[in-house]
């Protein structure tokens, strides 16, 4: 089985980040897509971040009635803070029969050479690359790489972050999560 895994603090998961990893289980190679939430990183200021069990609770209910999306806590397990090679070898060592990717924006690619062991990431494991501004492409020290396949996502202007300022603000954002998401974030009171 081929596992696309997709990182972030999803504080909160809306409907771009379903849309992203519906599209990559749907119109790629990959027979499933991970939202691998991310911790709290004890180094860095927490702000605005929800507790990890609240945002997995969140990935958990956006993801319930797709067969093909799945949440993980598998970063919640290791030593923090942590590296993507860390959680790559923990993944295969605990699913030998599964081939893991990565997923990213083209913004994340252009950076990645000063990821922790990129060579060696990038020697084990195929990127999924999907754009983040419209006609533009970011060229990257990757783009000719055999194992780097960019893929026609529909390109997503929504943020985690608009979200949280627009609740503090008193907006209405529910057409921007999903539905099961809207209820808890509003039941829980969260961003407000």
């Amino acid at each position: 089985m081929k596992i696309g895994l997709y990182f972030g603090s999803f504080n909160p998961i809306h409907v771009g980040h379903l849309v992203i990893a519906n599209h990559f289980a749907e119109y790629s190679d990959l027979d499933q897509v991970w939202f691998v939430v991310t911790p709290h990183n004890p180094f860095k200021n927490k702000s605005s971040l929800l507790d990890n069990y609240q945002r997995l609770e969140m990935v958990y209910r956006a993801t319930k009635d797709y067969t093909k999306l799945q949440p993980s806590d598998i970063e919640f397990k290791l030593p923090q803070p942590n590296y993507t090679i860390n959680t790559l070898v923990h993944l295969e060592e605990k699913y030998p029969n599964y081939e893991f990717c990565l997923i990213m924006g083209e913004d994340n690619l252009k950076h990645f050479h000063k990821w922790k062991n990129a060579e060696v990431i990038l020697q084990n494991h195929h990127i999924y690359v999907y754009p983040r501004v419209p006609k533009i492409r970011v060229e990257t020290k990757f783009d000719d790489h055999e194992k780097v396949h960019f893929i026609d996502a529909p390109v997503m202007e929504i943020s985690s972050t608009f979200i949280r300022n627009a609740i503090k603000e008193g907006k209405n954002v529910q057409p921007m999560l999903p539905q099961h998401v809207w209820e808890y974030l509003d039941e829980m009171n969260f961003y407000r």
